[in-house]
């Protein structure tokens, strides 16, 4: 794969990577459960970082700084999401986001960055459990609380 042909493939992933952070921004802002609106906020962090390590990669190849970077206090839940947020639906949304990806960086030549994309997928597989626990109803996602 060409230098090129990796950046543009950067451009695309990191397009759909912060429109999925950008989504679970709006869906957290819905949803008043504490258990998972904590585990919204934990997804979202990882997602920025992601969407970061991407961006850099690609200023690395050369390429202008992307625009569209997840700013999680500026988007409105009900532009973004007006049906209301679900979980589920989250979770559906990220399995067809690493089923779209999986085949594609497998392809790549460059090492390093097949590396780092399937962190991310590997990350966001585990997200999208994380969301399917939540639809189920499930409230110790990231982990019991202590007593008291």
């Amino acid at each position: 794969m060409r230098p090129a042909e990796l950046l543009l493939l950067l451009e695309e992933f990191h397009r759909g990577r912060a429109d999925l952070c950008r989504r679970h921004a709006a869906s957290a802002r819905s949803l008043d459960q504490y258990d998972v609106n904590n585990t919204y906020q934990y997804v979202i962090a990882r997602e920025t970082e992601h969407v970061g390590w991407v961006r850099d990669a690609i200023v690395g190849f050369g390429g202008a700084p992307p625009a569209g970077e997840p700013e999680v206090g500026s988007f409105e839940a009900t532009r973004l999401r007006a049906a209301g947020a679900s979980p589920a639906d989250d979770a559906r949304d990220l399995d067809a986001f690493v089923r779209t990806w999986s085949s594609r960086i497998e392809a790549l030549t460059d090492a390093r960055h097949r590396l780092m994309l399937r962190l991310i997928l590997g990350e966001t597989a585990e997200h999208a459990r994380l969301f399917r626990q939540a639809a189920a109803g499930q409230q110790d996602l990231l982990g019991r609380r202590t007593g008291g």
